[in-house]
């Protein structure tokens, strides 16, 4: 085997180049979604670390939240801290308890002026294993291009939940994935590859979600809903 060969087996091996027909193999493995059907779609096998995964989203509080809800348990059942940063709606603590998560793992951020520049910092200080930023704008191109820099050399998962409007627009997420709810009587979510290392997944994924919180008497609402006065939510961490 020549050089140039053996430089390309070498890529390839890395996962810096792929062949079209094939999926990506990632240079670290990903995290388990919780779901098999998924998680044999994603490069590394799970949600990447040390790049950028996008949600585009048709909506909010149909079932985003609950995707995210075995990848959230796990690294709170392992210590490492979590950071919300301008969710749309306060989680509701006793539902994420009853779903197993350790609600002292978790940390809020309302309403930063800026998410992305927030995120970045929380990022850089090494003290978050999971960060979700919310954004409703378009972000400046530069800003995005800075996270996903920033990310390369961590090991922590950074997820952007965009609205489903923003799926034209170009991203440096390796990862672009776009939900929307199932129609009754099925439930659950449709989930669409836009964009991923390697080869390209045209068929939509069909989940069935656990809703913790909805089928539970004692939990009146789900994790992610709008608050109501009177009941017990997360405390935000300005």
């Amino acid at each position: 085997m020549g050089p140039a060969a053996m430089g390309l087996a070498e890529l390839l091996a890395k996962g810096q180049v792929w062949r079209g027909l094939d999926l990506a193999v990632a240079a670290r493995p990903g995290l388990p979604s919780g779901f098999a059907e998924l998680d044999a779609c994603l490069p590394g096998g799970g949600w990447p670390r040390g790049a950028l995964t996008e949600l585009l989203l048709e909506g909010c509080g149909f079932g985003e939240f609950s995707l995210l809800m075995p990848l959230l348990r796990d690294l709170c059942a392992k210590d490492l801290p979590v950071a919300l940063v301008a969710p749309p709606w306060l989680p509701y603590g006793p539902a994420l308890a009853q779903a197993g998560l350790r609600l002292e793992r978790l940390v809020i951020l309302e309403r930063p002026e800026r998410p992305l520049a927030l995120g970045e910092q929380l990022l850089r200080s090494g003290g978050f294993s999971l960060l979700m930023v919310w954004l409703t704008a378009p972000p400046p191109a530069a800003a995005l291009r800075r996270l996903q820099v920033a990310l390369e050399s961590e090991d922590a998962l950074v997820i952007l939940m965009r609205p489903a409007s923003h799926a034209h627009l170009s991203s440096p997420a390796p990862l672009r994935l776009q939900l929307s709810p199932l129609a009754a009587p099925a439930g659950g979510l449709c989930l669409r590859v836009l964009k991923r290392r390697g080869a390209p997944l045209n068929d939509p994924l069909h989940l069935v979600l656990p809703r913790p919180g909805r089928a539970c008497h004692a939990v009146s609402r789900p994790v992610f809903s709008p608050a109501a006065p009177g009941v017990p939510v997360l405390s935000p961490v300005a």
